[in-house]
């Protein structure tokens, strides 16, 4: 897990040969980009443009993906993205699934939180468990671009 600025991206573009693509989209990003897919290198690399409410920690379920790591980039708002390593996940709540390509698991009380706002990134390998789109202090209006990127 990595959390930074996308003001030192190009730090990362090495640990994945596709970084750079999914990197160079997150720079031109304004918020007016119209929310849904907008592919970047097919389904190697693709981004996922969305807009939501932050929701309360009970609320909350741990993701993990196996196919692809995940670029969180929040545009604008602010919010909570839990993380506990994959390995820690007790309680599965949907198994798998190739189609939704993510596995589903009940908060544990053993997380940290990455507290995630305007400029700000998260790269999630799929040993990361994840539980994003949580509030920070308040429930909060997010425009948020989430990269998809192959692993390799």
């Amino acid at each position: 897990m990595i959390l930074d600025t996308l003001d030192h991206a190009a730090r990362y573009e090495s640990l994945n040969s596709r970084f750079a693509k999914a990197f160079a989209f997150l720079r031109t990003v304004d918020g007016t980009q119209a929310l849904g897919r907008h592919d970047l290198d097919g389904d190697l690399c693709f981004a996922l443009v969305q807009t939501y409410e932050t929701k309360p920690l009970e609320k909350a379920k741990f993701e993990a993906h196996r196919k692809y790591i995940d670029v969180q980039f929040i545009f604008s708002g602010q919010e909570t993205i839990l993380w506990a390593p994959l390995a820690s996940m007790q309680e599965e709540t949907m198994a798998y699934s190739e189609e939704k390509e993510a596995a589903l698991w009940k908060l544990t009380p053993d997380f940290t939180p990455l507290h995630v706002s305007a400029g700000h990134f998260a790269i999630l390998w799929p040993q990361d468990a994840h539980a994003p789109c949580v509030e920070w202090e308040k429930p909060e209006q997010v425009f948020k671009v989430v990269v998809k990127v192959a692993v390799q």
